[in-house]
């Protein structure tokens, strides 16, 4: 086993990416113009439809008797009266953390294998899991066509599934990568050769040596789906 870290080909394309960004942002532009809004909507309201006359508002007339005042500033006399309620802008925020999120998700989602040691990060934070000891099972399984390279209907994971026993941490560390049907060969040879190492072959182990097995096959035999 190499102790050289090498990056896995998981992620988003460019092309993706840029699409990403593109919605992450506008969805985030939108959600500010919610928060925004109950901010500078009672000012806009007043511009637009304000008497225009010599008051600009009911304060700077308030000691004029009623009977006095312009039409305008008659109808909105009441001191009561408000623009729209700071809660409206709470409505944007889901969106503006929505936005944010997928922003940082695909600029940020990567791994790395360093010797047996797999680091993944995402969009808030990144976890390392040992796959010599940790509990490796194989996520999001599909099944080959009858037209893909290999017998019709064997199942092919999508993803591993490692979680640190001692922890309870886990990371998932996809199958597939930046526009690819499956990780290069060298990639997958070399997470199931970081699962194995220096676990034993007893039972309890099985099912890692099962993963490692079919990503060596993988490997073999690449998936074009």
């Amino acid at each position: 086993m190499t102790n050289q870290e090498l990056r896995l080909s998981v992620g988003a394309s460019p092309g993706q990416r840029v699409v990403a960004v593109v919605f992450g942002v506008l969805l985030t532009a939108v959600g500010a113009a919610f928060v925004a809004l109950p901010l500078v909507a009672d000012g806009l309201l007043r511009r637009l439809t304000g008497p225009g006359d010599a008051f600009a508002s009911y304060e700077e007339a308030r000691d004029l008797p009623p009977g006095l005042l312009p039409p305008g500033l008659r109808d909105s006399a009441d001191p009561n009266q408000s623009g729209p309620s700071p809660f409206v802008g709470l409505c944007g925020l889901p969106f503006v953390l929505l936005g944010l999120y997928l922003v940082l998700r695909v600029l940020r989602t990567a791994a790395w294998l360093d010797g047996s040691r797999a680091r993944v990060r995402g969009a808030l934070r990144a976890r390392t899991v040992d796959l010599a000891t940790a509990r490796i099972e194989s996520g999001a399984v599909s099944y080959r066509e009858a037209d893909d390279d290999g017998p019709a209907g064997e199942p092919q994971a999508r993803a591993i599934l490692a979680t640190d026993p001692g922890s309870a941490r886990g990371v998932t560390i996809p199958l597939r990568g930046m526009g690819l049907p499956v990780l290069p060969p060298s990639e997958l040879r070399a997470l199931a050769e970081a699962i194995t190492t220096g676990r034993p072959g007893d039972e309890r182990a099985g099912d890692a040596h099962a993963v490692a097995a079919h990503l060596r096959r993988l490997a073999e035999r690449p998936s074009t789906d």
